[in-house]
């Protein structure tokens, strides 16, 4: 099992996420905070949330990617980067590239959402498809030695933590002092960044990550300290279909995350469309995975009562016609 980070060795600091927030300012929107009476007599508690699905490309990736390409050599955004992703981290250094010129190659699963894939070939970027028996940290690995790119990974980069964090960073200034912050988990790099920055800015807060009941490596990894892999995971949170933490990630998650939730991909549905129906915003399922925990009442109630909580809704690329066939499922 990895060390625990001290602050001196952690390979992210609140000064890292400080800088990525100045680097983000002319580019990244600063998403809106919104609250809803509904879901505060629902819970008890005064919820915030920070709605990353109004993020550029839909999602809270577009951070962590333009802090990673953003800080590439010139020689090495003369020669390109590649990213390996389910979707919105492919969407995220396609668009990040565009904007800072940097030609990217992004390696996607054959069965990746047709909106993610469009996105991303809209932004520019080449896309290779794996198939299921393939590891896409192979075939990126191999692509990357070929052509000579820089390697931008989806959540296992110091830059991209930094970059996800500030996401934090901002709820916390917009909204205030919070007793609990909700945050989603795939591979935990927003998780790590969210807890770094709520750790340093906020005192006594908890930081809860939240991931699919059907793929909850990282909640196998919290409970046994010891980095737990798992099959790729069946679960309509495509975003964190992941099959580990990485080795970034989980020293991070120990040391600055108070506890980690699931839910099932049943009541992942119910809170998405609850957040649809009710709020009026579009949240696609890894989205809605922190307010699907705090819907769910996966936390106590007695302790959530009167309490001040954050919550990251990570993303809205959803399937628009995935979803309706779901609706019509459900009516």
């Amino acid at each position: 099992m990895p060390p625990l980070p001290s602050p001196l060795m952690s390979p992210v600091s609140f000064d890292d996420i400080a800088a990525a927030h100045e680097r983000l300012r002319a580019q990244a929107k600063r998403t809106p905070v919104l609250t809803s009476s509904t879901v505060d007599a629902r819970t008890g508690a005064r919820v915030f949330f920070k709605c990353e699905n109004f993020q550029r490309m839909g999602a809270f990736k577009f951070r962590g990617a333009y802090n990673a390409l953003a800080q590439l050599s010139p020689e090495e955004k003369r020669r390109g980067a590649i990213a390996f992703s389910s979707g919105n981290h492919a969407q995220a250094v396609a668009l990040a590239g565009r904007i800072l010129d940097v030609k990217t190659l992004i390696v996607m699963p054959a069965n990746a959402p047709q909106v993610k894939l469009d996105a991303t070939r809209g932004y520019g970027a080449e896309v290779v498809l794996y198939q299921k028996d393939e590891k896409r940290e192979e075939v990126s690995s191999r692509l990357a030695k070929e052509r000579n790119l820089s390697l931008i990974p989806p959540f296992d980069h110091p830059q991209v933590i930094a970059g996800q964090g500030t996401a934090a960073k901002e709820l916390i200034e917009d909204a205030g002092p919070l007793d609990y912050l909700l945050v989603p988990c795939g591979g935990a790099g927003l998780l790590s960044g969210c807890a770094i920055a709520a750790r340093h800015m906020l005192r006594g807060c908890k930081v809860l990550g939240v991931e699919p009941a059907a793929g909850d490596d990282a909640t196998q990894s919290f409970k046994a300290k010891t980095l737990k892999v798992i099959p790729v995971p069946d679960t309509i949170a495509d975003g964190a279909r992941t099959t580990s933490l990485g080795k970034l990630t989980f020293p991070l998650v120990l040391e600055y995350v108070d506890d980690m939730l699931t839910v099932t991909d049943d009541e992942l549905l119910r809170a998405m469309f609850f957040l649809w129906e009710r709020m009026k915003i579009i949240v696609e399922p890894t989205g809605a995975l922190a307010a699907c925990a705090l819907l769910e009442k996966k936390l106590d109630a007695r302790a959530l009562a009167g309490r001040r909580v954050g919550v990251i809704l990570s993303g809205g690329n959803v399937d628009l016609r995935w979803a309706a066939a779901r609706l019509q499922a459900r009516a």
